[in-house]
């Protein structure tokens, strides 16, 4: 399934129903008076979150939305129907803007959560509405009210407890996939993650927290290099990163610079997301390279006051200590 995270759609809420003018017309009352009822009101447009959803992508192909008018109202005093709402379901984590504006209209961030983007218009009124002493015969009735329109943007941000980050090809896939059960595509190249992935993490006394995968990043990505904001913004909402380094690459030059690209990146995208504590871990300790170089790159974070841990995906050496490091930060943050 494809992962669509961003959509632009038009929304048009229906049209209040128009007022009718009329009169009572029986056998022996000549002037029965008017009896034109009044328009029904025009459908909303209402944005539900759904935690059953997780892409945006059936809005990518469906971008019209249009609630339909209310009834017109009708002689004998018969008011006309109101038309139905319209609803559109998105996942949990969405954000709702003003396409011009930019400003955020809502934050669906619970299940079940919902908001009138909208609103239809209401009815116009009868003749029979404007009859007075001194009018008793009023020949007008009112238009229905147009119904709200408008581009909107959604935006969704994963819910996810833990993100997992880093440069490209260190092994976020491959952790993902030892302690939970997603299945995120796994290869020897840059970028081989496409789309965030999700995993629910088991530890304790059967207690769970989610983590999201979330694609390499490089420099350059707060401005959209390699997978750039388009999921840089899913971390927002995380309340723990774990920041994987890879040292046994043939390339590389030393874990800290890597360690100091990934963080510049993430500042320059959100100062908020610095305030987030880091679990910083080295993967691929199965690899004697890596075992080889380890105790270096260690030495140099702590000199600077980052404690770091070493793991593989691989083999699982070294993951419950991750996730007790981890677990750790999460229930200082709740």
């Amino acid at each position: 399934m494809k992962f669509i995270d961003e959509a632009k759609i038009y929304i048009h809420a229906g049209d209040g129903g128009r007022g009718c003018v009329s009169f009572r017309r029986e056998k022996f009352i000549p002037r029965g008076g008017p009896d034109g009822g009044n328009g029904g009101k025009g459908g909303d447009i209402i944005i539900r979150a759904v935690s059953s959803h997780r892409t945006l992508l059936d809005l990518k192909y469906k971008q019209h939305h249009v609630a339909k008018h209310g009834g017109h109202g009708k002689g004998n005093n018969r008011t006309g129907g109101d038309s139905p709402d319209v609803e559109i379901i998105v996942p949990v984590g969405t954000l709702v803007k003003d396409a011009e504006t930019h400003e955020i209209l809502a934050d669906l961030a619970a299940d079940g959560q919902i908001f009138i983007v909208a609103k239809g218009g209401i009815g116009g009124k009868g003749n029979a509405w404007f009859a007075t002493a001194t009018n008793q015969a009023p020949r007008y009735a009112q238009e229905g009210r147009k119904g709200e329109e408008l581009w909107i943007t959604l935006e969704l941000k994963l819910l996810a407890d833990v993100g997992i980050i880093g440069i490209p090809n260190v092994g976020k896939s491959t952790f993902i996939s030892r302690v939970s059960a997603a299945k995120p595509k796994i290869a020897d190249y840059p970028f081989t993650t496409l789309v965030p992935h999700l995993g629910v993490v088991q530890y304790g006394n059967l207690e769970t927290f989610v983590i999201a995968d979330i694609p390499g990043l490089i420099k350059g990505a707060h401005s959209g290099m390699g997978m750039g904001t388009r999921f840089l913004r899913h971390i927002e909402r995380t309340s723990v990163l774990l920041h994987i380094l890879d040292i046994s690459n043939e390339s590389y030059s030393d874990a800290w610079q890597d360690f100091e690209t990934v963080n510049r990146e993430l500042a320059l995208f959100s100062p908020d997301l610095m305030e987030k504590p880091q679990v910083v871990a080295i993967n691929k300790i199965d690899l004697p390279i890596t075992r080889e170089r380890i105790k270096k790159e260690i030495d140099i974070f702590e000199r600077k006051g980052i404690k770091v841990l070493a793991f593989s995906a691989i083999t699982g050496e070294g993951i419950k200590t991750v996730i007790n490091e981890i677990t750790k930060n999460l229930h200082l943050k709740r």
